[in-house]
């Protein structure tokens, strides 16, 4: 095997692409001991080349043509961190076409046409990695793919949203509500000026259609996944949680059902003593669960330049050892199934809800014959603050069907004794 230089292309050179330029400089006294060959960026695509000019030691690498790319058969490998849907879906089809393999962070185009790129790939016989897409420096997607494809996996359960998980910590942690917990990760960088995505449960949805269909082996998509945000979450569901034995975080859950797969992100009340419990501040981890392995759990920084660069590399080194061995494309879509995705309503959940209703009898009975009427068991319940002539009410339900539990609630919200349903949150686990 005679070593060589294998060119690669780096397509944006933000946050990640920056970080993605340092991994590979740091890393260039021991690539040809370590894969057999050396990585080296020759281009670099930008929109801005005076800005641009200002990260890097070679400026000469900068280009704002994409055809200078594209059209360079000397460039094996293509790395796409520019964001966004286009023009990185096209860039990215064209280079797999031209004869370039592709490495990608874009979890936003794989979560809802990772199949057609993948598809795309495996035509040209070409390698499209994207372990940076999920859980930044975390490995996850080749473990699923092949460090665990000697299991049927049931469930992929985590934490994938540091900003989130950083807010949600500093609640539970410092006693902040929502807003102000938002606004300190905001100042230290956690938080994007816009965290819509993130606080509304939509990057995580993302990474959980991507984590669902490689798990399962079944096409998931975004469009697919049911999302919640956190913006709800109030100090004192976080403190009525501490007293049922929980903590509350954004999960992404997936699981594989006999009737279908479920897939979902939503804040949720987690038992002290699960491993997730006590991932906090901007970590993310994913929790696995398979038939030979029995639980496995993923943990570490989800995000940022330099450990979304880390999973990066770890692609680029991972399709250099192909290429030098000949056995590029040995691994594309591994969705050989079509099971279906359950609808929200034909979900089994746990539901914590907070009300509060008029302090007299009869008020608590009533609440429970509705529950009752629909199928809806109560676990437990909790009465301990007063606000004037109204009471504060937590109820703990026992596993039921949402359909069944969203038509209760519709009843119980017309209660002349109910003056607000303040909080409804699923908890994870636990007794049917």
């Amino acid at each position: 095997m005679s070593k060589k230089v294998i060119n690669v292309a780096l397509l944006g050179l933000g946050t990640v692409g920056t970080g993605v330029y340092k991994v590979l400089k740091m890393q260039q006294d021991d690539m040809e001991d370590k894969i057999g060959a050396r990585a080296e960026i020759k281009k670099i695509l930008v929109r801005n080349l005076k800005k641009a000019a200002a990260k890097i030691e070679e400026p000469e690498l900068l280009t704002n043509d994409w055809k200078e790319i594209l059209e360079d058969d000397s460039i094996e490998i293509v790395i796409e961190v520019m964001g966004g849907i286009e023009p990185a879906k096209t860039y990215m089809l064209e280079a797999l076409k031209a004869g370039k393999h592709v490495v990608t962070a874009n979890k936003d185009l794989v979560a809802s046409y990772g199949q057609k790129v993948l598809d795309c790939a495996a035509a040209n016989n070409r390698d499209f990695l994207f372990e940076a897409a999920v859980a930044g420096g975390i490995p996850i997607i080749r473990p699923l793919k092949q460090c665990l494809a000697g299991n049927h996996l049931s469930e992929v359960v985590g934490i994938v949203n540091g900003t989130t998980n950083f807010i949600l910590t500093k609640m539970t942690q410092e006693g902040m509500e929502f807003a102000e917990a938002l606004a300190l990760a905001t100042r230290l960088g956690y938080a994007e000026a816009d965290p819509t995505a993130d606080i509304q449960g939509l990057d995580a949805g993302r990474k959980m259609a991507i984590l669902a269909s490689i798990a399962f082996n079944s096409r998931v998509t975004f469009e697919d996944v049911i999302t919640e945000g956190i913006t709800h979450i109030s100090a004192k569901d976080i403190r009525y949680a501490r007293e049922l034995g929980c903590v509350i975080k954004l999960m992404g859950l997936a699981r594989n059902t006999d009737s279908g797969i479920e897939v979902r992100v939503q804040p949720m009340l987690v038992p002290q003593e699960h491993p997730l419990a006590t991932v906090n501040d901007s970590y993310n981890a994913v929790f696995v669960k398979g038939d030979a392995v029995g639980d496995a759990m993923f943990y570490g920084r989800g995000a940022g330049e330099m450990p979304t660069a880390s999973a990066i590399v770890g692609d680029v080194f991972d399709i250099v050892r192909n290429i030098l061995f000949n056995c590029t494309g040995r691994i594309s879509c591994t969705c050989y199934k079509n099971l279906p995705v359950k609808e929200a309503e034909d979900i089994e959940s746990r539901f914590f809800m907070r009300l509060h209703v008029d302090d007299r009898p009869g008020v608590l009975a009533g609440i429970a014959s509705v529950l009752g009427n629909n199928n809806v068991s109560i676990a437990q319940m909790i009465q301990r603050h007063k606000d004037g002539d109204l009471a504060e009410i937590v109820v703990v339900t026992s596993k039921v069907r949402e359909g069944n539990f969203n038509d209760a609630m519709m009843i119980v919200e017309g209660l002349n004794a109910v003056h607000k349903i303040s909080s409804v949150i699923r908890v994870y686990g636990g007794q049917r």
